[in-house]
């Protein structure tokens, strides 16, 4: 039979007096899909250079921007990596 009250989940290290979403529902982070993203929006960052476009100024803004994110994926990869070790 079921139970008509509901408990929150003690793991995942969020007390639902702080945060009232925890009792009703999954509290966290999509860590593979940010990196998945941050990777597809660079790629498409990338794919915009090709373009009939008359002037290459966007390129000073594409280039930079996908390698800024691709940094910041790759820095986040090592350092999750990393953290076991503290």
């Amino acid at each position: 039979m079921a139970r008509t009250s509901r408990r929150a989940a003690p793991h995942g290290g969020v007390d639902p007096r702080d945060e009232p979403s925890a009792e009703w529902g999954w509290h966290g982070s999509f860590p593979n899909g940010t990196r998945i993203a941050g990777v597809v929006v660079a790629i498409l960052l990338l794919v915009l250079l090709i373009g009939p476009y008359q002037t290459r100024l966007q390129d000073f803004w594409f280039i930079p921007i996908s390698l800024g994110i691709l940094v910041m994926i790759v820095y986040g990869s090592v350092k999750r990596r990393n953290d076991w070790r503290k």
